[in-house]
Parts: structure tokens; sequence; C-alpha cells
């Protein structure tokens, strides 16, 4: 069985209910789903970004889900020298993509892990990243 890292598109849509992506994961099983502890952050960023009226339901939402997720959190240090060889390189070639996606697609290939993605195109210049698009259906 495939295991994935799940960007953080995907894990926003799941937690919205969007894209059947809750079927997607109990068809994978939750036990080959990990998410970057940069994703953890990109959440929390988006919990204290929402509106006040929004903010305590936001923050259930995704306590709920970083239970259901939080033994399948990858530490980016697994990715250190991989980040730091694809940043020179993609530098060198003037491809250079956001930092947190470099560390998430890093996180993806130290770990052996396909990167499901909905922004396939944010990654495609790294080298050995596996990318499928669960929202799009397109192509990596």
């Amino acid at each position: 069985m495939n295991k994935y890292l799940l960007d953080t598109n995907i894990c926003i849509h799941f937690l919205k209910g969007e894209y059947n992506l809750n079927e997607k994961i109990q068809e994978i099983g939750l036990d080959n789903c990990y998410v970057s502890e940069i994703t953890i952050l990109e959440l929390l960023y988006g919990v204290e970004n929402s509106a006040e009226t929004k903010k305590m339901q936001n923050r259930q939402v995704f306590n709920k889900f970083y239970n259901f997720i939080s033994k399948n959190i990858i530490l980016i240090n697994s990715c250190f020298q991989i980040y730091a060889t694809e940043k020179v390189r993609l530098k060198k070639l003037g491809q250079l993509i956001a930092e947190f996606d470099m560390l998430i697609g890093c996180s993806a290939v130290a770990n052996d892990l396909i990167l499901a993605t909905r922004y396939s195109k944010h990654f495609e210049n790294l080298l050995n990243v596996r990318i499928e698009n669960w929202i799009d259906n397109e192509l990596p």
C-alpha cells in the first residue's frame, strides 16, 4: 500500500469536508497518511488568522484533526540534507519555490512518501518527488 504526505491544501479541503477527501483517506487508511509539522504550523496560522466569530470553531476542528493525525506527523529534520541540496540546485536553475513548499516536498522525498496535493506545479521541479493531485485529477 502506498503511503502519502498530505499537503496543507489537502488538509484544509479535508477539514472543510470537500472533494470526498474523507472517503479517499478512509480508502487509503489513516495509517498510510502523514502530515509535515509545517502543515500543522500552517493550519494553526489559519486558525489564528480566522475572523473572531469563527476562531473558536476553527480551533475545535483543528484540535480534532490534530488528535486524528498526531501519530503521523513528520518532523522536518528528516529532510534537512535533501532540502539544502535541492535549494542550491533550484537556485542555480532560477526555479526556487516557496520555503514551506520546499520543506513539505523534501519531507515527502526523505520519507519515501507520495505527496498528495492540489498544487502539483509547486513541487514538480523537486528531484525524486512523487506527486498525486487529489483534487483536480491532473497528471503531476
